[in-house]
């Protein structure tokens, strides 16, 4: 009895938002994706959609945190990518440290890649030292055309 009371009790506490969401629900697209909810303090019953672009909004303010989550969302990354190309242009030490976390979270099999050949990249320099890796993400991310420099046409 006891065991269907406190499984009742976590159900109406996930539902009314008390807990900190740490993932995706069940049966969601991106159901592989985890970050650390102390990092970032997102209630349980918010919707997937205001989840994902509170992420995104923590990226673009501090890319950092990017590093606390497991299997990024496309979204999150292109995040990332925007932040990361414009250090590129300003300052490229401090773009190697988020080359660097781009680099960590393509070694899960569970993330979608955003720019075609980023994966085979980054797969193509395992063995080598961190820094090496990440200068060769910013060595292809600065031979294909931006994501970011595209031109829609109506």
């Amino acid at each position: 009895m006891i065991d269907i009371l406190m499984t009742w009790l976590r159900r109406l506490s996930h539902l009314l938002g008390f807990e900190t969401a740490d993932s995706f629900p069940p049966g969601h697209p991106y159901e592989h994706t985890r970050w650390d909810g102390a990092s970032f303090d997102i209630a349980s019953d918010v919707k997937p959609e205001q989840i994902e672009q509170r992420l995104c909004d923590a990226i673009a303010n501090t890319p950092l945190v990017f590093g606390r989550i497991v299997n990024p969302t496309p979204r999150m990354q292109r995040t990332l990518l925007a932040v990361l190309e414009e250090r590129m242009r300003v300052n490229r030490g401090r773009a190697t440290e988020l080359a660097a976390l781009l680099v960590e979270a393509y070694d899960s099999p569970h993330i979608t890649e955003v720019i075609p050949g980023l994966r085979t990249v980054i797969a193509n320099t395992r063995g080598y030292d961190i820094g090496d890796r990440a200068r060769a993400v910013m060595a292809f991310l600065g031979s294909t055309q931006s994501p970011f420099d595209v031109i829609e046409m109506n």
